[in-house]
């Protein structure tokens, strides 16, 4: 059993959904039944955004998931059609008639279960399932979409449920690499991620896969598999990787990454003696806002602060209410939406301090700014004007020399530094 998912700019036009159909006959003449996950084809979603836009319709909302469903239904129609045309039987499925049951939050709603009867009953008479992405149905027996990315999601879950040997996700590049190639020509495709590397790296701006897909795969033990829809690439696998690679020698720094869709934000209220942060992070949670770096003052000064980052995207959602939290005792909220956030990804990046100061020499030899930093042993991000963003890429990856194939990470005998990374 095997799961594929073709991504947008997979299916963009009638030749790639073409190309991708034989791709898809070619693995079933291979043996095994199989299940795609399409996403609509490439532009259609930001199509159908505009169009909502246009009418003064809110985001999110029902009718908003309505309205977007529809581009990978179409997708799937498309796919399936062009499967039968080549002699390979082949049904289309919405979300909802592949039992895809979720939560009720419109536009960001997660996968609850997966009942897959119709899916089933369509790889038992020997046809190709098509899926649709993005979507299930909520109690209320409404469309539900699950964010940007949630194709991939939708096709980790289906894996799951099928107990498929892997997921492949097919896109637009070779595979995951150790930064972004649209940026950096020097980035070199890995061949081989750990789901948790991997999580952290698509939270910290990669591309590539969605955040919850990475998740949910490592929760359910799902090997996937990253490919190019137009090459025989071999691409990257994402599991765990049982093998006979040096230990604690090995490279400790995977990849560099980065996002624009931040915003930091800075809340303060003179009233020392009020807690602002149950009441911001409240805020936060009701409206499923993710929030990174965070700090806040101590029980002993003088005045409440707080400071954190969250997506740039989602500021407006939670602008009104938490300057209404803070003006209640005399506070304010600022936001400062002209930055990015950098990441150096890897595994054990606590134990090695030195990977920290290297960072930050780093980035000061290349003259540019820094501002909140947070480090953990998977992940070290910083704060960088959002124009200096790329440089911060190419300055990092040049550091830790992730353009090389992985060598030993042992200590220089001389300054306790690594010798290579």
């Amino acid at each position: 059993m095997l799961v594929q998912k073709y991504g947008g700019t997979s299916l963009q036009t009638l030749d790639r959904v073409r190309r991708a159909a034989l791709r898809v006959a070619a693995a079933r003449r291979r043996g095994p039944s199989v299940a795609v996950v399409v996403s609509a084809r490439g532009g259609r979603t930001d199509e159908l955004l505009r169009l909502a836009a246009d009418t003064g319709a809110p985001s999110p909302s029902r009718e908003l998931d309505q309205l977007l469903a529809v581009g990978e239904q179409e997708s799937a129609a498309l796919m399936a059609l062009t499967l039968n045309r080549m002699g390979v039987p082949a049904i289309s499925l919405t979300g909802q008639q592949a039992g895809i049951e979720t939560t009720e939050r419109h536009g960001e709603a997660l996968i609850a279960r997966i009942g897959a009867t119709r899916v089933r009953a369509a790889l038992d008479a020997g046809q190709v399932a098509v899926v649709t992405g993005f979507q299930g149905i909520d109690r209320a027996g409404d469309v539900a979409t699950l964010g940007r990315g949630g194709s991939d999601t939708t096709a980790v879950a289906l894996a799951a449920r099928l107990g498929a040997s892997a997921c492949e996700i097919y896109t637009d590049v070779d595979g995951v690499f150790s930064a972004d190639p649209r940026i950096l020509p020097a980035a070199r495709c890995l061949p081989w991620v750990e789901p948790g590397v991997m999580a952290e790296m698509a939270f910290a701006g990669a591309k590539v896969l969605h955040t919850r897909c990475i998740e949910l795969a490592a929760m359910e033990g799902v090997e996937v598999h990253v490919r190019n829809a137009s090459s025989q690439a071999p691409g990257t696998t994402v599991a765990e990787r049982p093998d006979d690679r040096p230990l604690e020698t090995r490279r400790a720094v995977v990849a560099v990454t980065h996002d624009h869709d931040v915003a930091r934000v800075l809340v303060h209220c003179r009233d020392s003696r009020r807690d602002l942060a149950p009441d911001v992070f409240e805020v936060l949670a009701a409206q499923g806002t993710v929030m990174d770096l965070v700090a806040r003052s101590g029980p002993y000064e003088s005045e409440f602060r707080m400071g954190f980052t969250i997506r740039r995207s989602q500021t407006d959602s939670v602008r009104a209410a938490l300057h209404e939290v803070t003006a209640a005792y005399g506070g304010g909220v600022h936001f400062d939406e002209n930055v990015g956030k950098v990441s150096v990804v890897g595994m054990g990046l606590l134990s090695r301090p030195e990977y920290t100061a290297r960072l930050m020499a780093a980035l000061a030899s290349a003259g540019i700014p820094t501002s909140w930093i947070s480090t953990s042993q998977m992940r070290l991000s910083v704060i960088v004007p959002r124009e200096r963003t790329v440089d911060a890429v190419e300055a990092l990856h040049r550091e830790f020399h992730l353009d090389r194939h992985e060598p030993l990470d042992v200590p220089s005998a001389n300054s306790g530094r690594s010798a290579t990374v």
